[in-house]
């Protein structure tokens, strides 16, 4: 006589079947045939059927009519129907009487109901009898039993037995969604620890195609991770699809997903629904996600209330949210107490935050400490603060060791200082790495200072078989043009003084006019040289005269002969004067001559 109950605590009953399962067209037949079963199985049942009285039994209970029930599962019992010996079990346990339930059980078990076995097992289990728990796992799992199996996984699992993986494999194979979900995340971990993974690292395929067969069969959590597999894979469609079926099934975390997701798509109205539904279950994340929503409109009292609601919920982001919030506010006390609160939490950024308040404070004892402990918790940015703080005392070693630190996490501009250090220590073959780490990286120093030396090992020009040098395009030259495009002034004076010296007059005023223009003295000093030698020496004038008056002597000196040939005396004395105070010593020797001469003309 075969099972007629499932396991213990499951709420489902099999009955006995002489077919394969058929739909019923609808509810109201359902419910007809369902009274019709019953009264067919009460009539045999009362005729002495015990194989009616197990099903009648089972089908009261399932109804939850145990008073019903109990009548036909004891008599079908005491005929030895092992089916009703393992419902009977279910319906005291249900009754709060586990230990009579247990003994049922272990009949029914000992007479070969897989289902009695699990549920027995279950039952040592919550008692911490895990060797007899154990036992009867297995006995139900090694039958065929689905939940056994998944038990058995579990118990082995939490003891940490390397056999729990086997047999949650088969539950996982036999259909049971929470088995193939917990196998695939044992499979995303087994990756994350190998030499090299991280948690970052791709999913392998078979803990995704786990994920893929638990959330097929509605696992919540499952489509979670599926939909953050598929995101992080540039697949957005199917992640955006799985992120809302586990969303509408309630999972707060998928909700919050979706959320980042529409508003990456534009949809910031959509985003906002699914955040306020996943915060309204109590996630920080889309409450904090909501604030900066609120803060972006304006909208700073909506705004402050949502990253209050994240802090409620245990989101430290919440409170270093408000410290950024009132800061922008200018509310600098409030903007203390919040980042401190967050940085006391361990929230390295607010620690960060924090020291810079401090510091713009004048409070440099107070700051360091927590630049300190922002960048032992791994911030890059309170790593390059500290090596300004102490490079701002001339602690360069100590400066040199944080801008190192900074610099390894790609901090750009740690790199540069890096990069400038090891220029002056003269290892030019590390100061070109960390150069080139942060030129690559968007600084328009880095590219330059790169150029330059570069351009300090350019072989010369190669001559033309006639004598006339051929221009061949330096990789030097590419980085000062770099650099001048994101508006490095002496990048720009060079990469004009490049084209003057191809004879690309046209190129290089460009270059000299964007660099003076930006207060380049250089650059308006080498476009008036530019300019005169084209024959306008009063453009050249006005703009040696912006050049002298930024401290640039040899420009003074050009005013000076300038004023000198137009017999403007007095004007020109005046320039000569300004040129030797400025200098260079070779300028200003020469001014000093063309003053003197002049002085003596003037006082003929």
């Amino acid at each position: 006589m075969g099972d007629k109950a499932t396991l213990f605590e499951t709420g489902r009953f099999v009955q006995p079947s002489s077919g394969e399962d058929t739909e019923t067209p609808d509810e109201t037949g359902e419910i007809a045939d369902e009274a019709a079963e019953e009264l067919r199985q009460r009539l045999a049942a009362e005729a002495g059927d015990v194989e009616a009285m197990s099903v009648l039994g089972a089908m009261l209970l399932r109804r939850g009519d145990l008073d019903g029930a109990e009548p036909h599962l004891r008599a079908a019992t005491a005929a030895g129907d092992r089916a009703a010996a393992n419902n009977l079990g279910v319906l005291l346990h249900q009754r709060g009487y586990a230990d009579e339930a247990a003994g049922w059980w272990r009949i029914a078990a000992v007479a070969g109901s897989t289902a009695a076995a699990h549920a027995l097992g279950r039952h040592h289990r919550e008692r911490g009898d895990e060797p007899a728990a154990e036992y009867w796992l297995r006995q139900s799992a090694e039958q065929g039993h689905t939940l056994g199996a998944y038990a058995l996984a579990d118990l082995l699992e939490h003891r940490g037995d390397a056999g729990s993986e086997r047999w949650m494999r088969v539950a996982a194979e036999r259909g049971h969604r929470e088995a193939a979900y917990r196998l695939a995340r044992a499979l995303d971990r087994h990756a994350a620890r190998e030499p090299g993974g991280d948690s970052g690292a791709q999913v392998p395929e078979e803990a995704e195609q786990w994920y893929r067969q638990a959330a097929a069969r509605g696992h919540r959590r499952a489509a979670l991770h599926l939909g953050t597999i598929l995101e992080r894979r540039g697949e957005l469609k199917e992640a955006g699809r799985w992120y809302l079926t586990s969303a509408k099934d309630g999972e707060a975390r998928a909700a919050c997903a979706l959320g980042f997701l529409l508003r990456d798509a534009g949809d910031t109205d959509n985003a906002a629904v699914w955040w306020l539904r996943a915060a309204q279950d109590g996630d920080g994340n889309a409450a904090n996600a909501l604030g900066a929503l609120h803060a972006e409109r304006g909208e700073t009292q909506t705004a402050e209330r949502w990253y209050r609601a994240a802090m409620d919920a245990g989101d430290v982001n919440g409170a270093y949210n408000l410290g950024l919030l009132c800061a922008e506010q200018g509310r600098t006390p409030q903007a203390e107490q919040w980042y401190r609160r967050a940085a006391y939490a361990g929230h390295r950024e607010a620690a960060n935050a924090l020291a810079i308040l401090l510091l713009r404070g004048g409070d440099e004892t107070g700051a360091e400490p927590w630049f300190s402990k922002a960048a032992e918790a791994g911030s890059v940015d309170a790593a390059f603060n500290l090596g300004i703080l102490h490079a701002g005392r001339s602690e360069e070693q100590a400066a040199l060791r944080w801008y190192e630190r900074a610099a390894a996490a790609g901090h750009t501009e740690a790199a540069l200082q890096v990069g400038m250090a090891r220029l002056r220590d003269g290892d030019e073959q590390e100061a070109e790495r960390h150069l080139r780490c942060a030129a690559g990286g968007g600084s328009a120093e880095a590219a330059y200072r790169l150029a330059t030396v570069l351009d300090a090992r350019r072989p010369p020009e190669p001559a033309h078989e006639l004598g006339e040098p051929v221009h061949l395009p330096s990789e030097c030259e590419e980085w000062y043009e770099r650099a001048a495009h994101q508006g490095h002034r002496r990048a720009q004076v060079r990469v004009g003084m490049l084209a003057a010296a191809r004879g690309d007059v046209v190129e290089a005023a460009r270059w000299y006019r964007e660099a003076a223009e930006a207060g380049s003295r250089n650059g308006a000093f080498n476009l008036g040289l530019l300019l005169a030698r084209e024959g306008s020496e009063p453009e050249a004038a006005v703009w040696w005269k912006r050049a002298a008056d930024a401290g640039h002597g040899r420009a003074a000196l050009r005013l000076a002969l300038v004023y000198a040939r137009r017999g403007e005396l007095a004007e020109g004395q005046r320039w000569a004067d300004r040129a030797v105070s400025l200098g260079p010593a070779s300028v200003a020797e020469r001014a000093e001559r063309l003053r003197d001469a002049l002085r003596q003309e003037l006082s003929a």
